[in-house]
């Protein structure tokens, strides 16, 4: 892409990301280009010391905003604040010093804390009821709404490692631009209920969207036949899957579309790894691994970053290898009865060509949109395109969900690159 700033494809991506927020106001264009380029290319230690003193340098000036009382300025050094310590845990795992990673984590919640408070209608802090324990989420009302007025509501559902501040810009300021309630949660190996209660990941997502749509559905507030559903990155599995069980939702989205989690995983390794696991061969294959590890330094710390809230304690790759190969779709896809929308963007780094996968197998009314690298808008999660995903994505919800809420343009076309049924 032109806008390259890194050799090193995760700098690049984490770079990408920090841009767009910027959209939604999340982040400043010249202090995302200025930090990165201060950023030796390629060195974890560079990336997470310039992204956090960015942060700090936010955080301070939000602090002293709130002191004086300045709302408004409050809640835009928070929110760059938040992206900015996000982008540094980004590469934590790889740095010099992964044992920051809590504290980190915990600098960046207590910024989003602050901008749940700062918003023009605040947020409301839930507890979920989640087995024997509860899961943090967050509900906030359209600014335009009185409270307790009866709204459609948009739950965006996380991925795997994004920041809970990351939502507003995956969905939820297009879901309060358009007059609709959203809200969002911390799913099992997601933010707090990972750092927090230390709850893993788990493949069977209707047991986690199920307790959240009881949760949002006993709202008074809450049109239970006007609710939706966003499923971001690795959500893209999570989301059909529990589609297939939960019936209740109007409309679902995802993007992208995953059919197998795994793949990303098991695709990288040499033939010979992959019939080990399909054998049930754990110790060659751990020893394997141990080996690529003495040599790779790298790929030990990705494996630690991406690992982790799987809930393994890393003595044992191959188990974790086994663990992330039951997060694929099977034939329960054939019970998803929920109208579902999914982006299919060019260049996509992890799951390329599910999209159009889940989308050949689905039953239902569907719809693909396919995002071009040469608008801007290629790469997992379209990171330089909100505006682009967001219209296509809120246009197709509007059928479910209805626009009486928002000043509606007349309508145009559906551009050729979308498929429809």
């Amino acid at each position: 892409m032109t806008t390259a700033r890194f050799s090193d494809d995760d700098f690049q991506y984490g770079l990408e990301v920090a841009l767009g927020a910027s959209y939604r106001q999340a982040a400043d264009v010249g202090e995302v280009l200025a930090t990165a380029g201060r950023i030796e290319d390629g060195d974890a230690d560079s990336w997470v010391q310039e992204w956090t003193a960015t942060a700090g340098t936010a955080w301070s000036a939000a602090i002293e905003a709130e002191h004086h009382g300045r709302r408004v300025s409050a809640l835009a050094h928070f929110r760059r604040a938040a992206t900015y310590y996000a982008t540094a845990l980004y590469r934590i795992s790889h740095s010099s010093e992964p044992e920051r990673e809590l504290e980190l984590w915990r600098r960046q919640r207590e910024c989003w804390e602050h901008a749940v408070d700062l918003f023009a209608a605040p947020g409301e802090r839930l507890s979920i009821p989640y087995e024997d324990t509860t899961l943090p989420a967050y509900f906030f009302r359209a600014p335009d709404s009185i409270p307790g007025e009866c709204r459609p509501l948009v739950v965006v559902n996380n991925g795997s490692d994004g920041a809970t501040s990351q939502m507003w810009v995956h969905g939820g300021a297009a879901a309060s631009d358009r007059g609709y309630h959203w809200m969002t949660f911390d799913g099992p190996g997601q933010q707090a209920a990972l750092f927090e209660q230390g709850i893993p990941f788990r493949h069977d997502w209707e047991a986690v969207l199920t307790p959240v749509l009881d949760a949002m559905l006993a709202r008074p507030d809450v049109d239970p036949d006007r609710v939706a559903v966003i499923g971001i990155s690795q959500a893209g599995y999570w989301v059909p899957r529990a589609l297939a069980f939960e019936h209740r939702l109007a409309a679902a989205a995802v993007d992208p579309g995953v059919v197998d989690v795994s793949s990303s995983w098991l695709d990288p390794l040499p033939e010979a790894m992959r019939n080990q696991l399909r054998d049930g061969l754990q110790t060659a294959f751990d020893r394997e691994m141990h080996l690529v590890g003495l040599f790779s330094p790298q790929t030990t710390a990705t494996l630690r970053f991406r690992g982790k809230p799987y809930g393994l304690d890393g003595s044992s790759t191959y188990a974790l290898y086994k663990t992330v190969s039951a997060y694929q779709l099977g034939t329960e896809i054939r019970e998803i009865a929920t109208p579902v929308l999914i982006t299919d963007p060019e260049d996509e780094q992890f799951w390329p060509g599910q999209s159009q996968q889940l989308y050949d197998h689905l039953r239902v009314p569907k719809h693909l949109v396919a995002f071009r690298s040469h608008d801007g808008a290629g790469r997992h999660c379209e990171p330089l395109a909100c505006a682009q995903r967001d219209t296509q994505i809120f246009d197709w919800l509007a059928k479910y969900l209805g626009d009486d809420h928002q000043d509606e343009m007349a309508s145009t076309t559906a551009p050729a690159a979308s498929r429809t049924r």
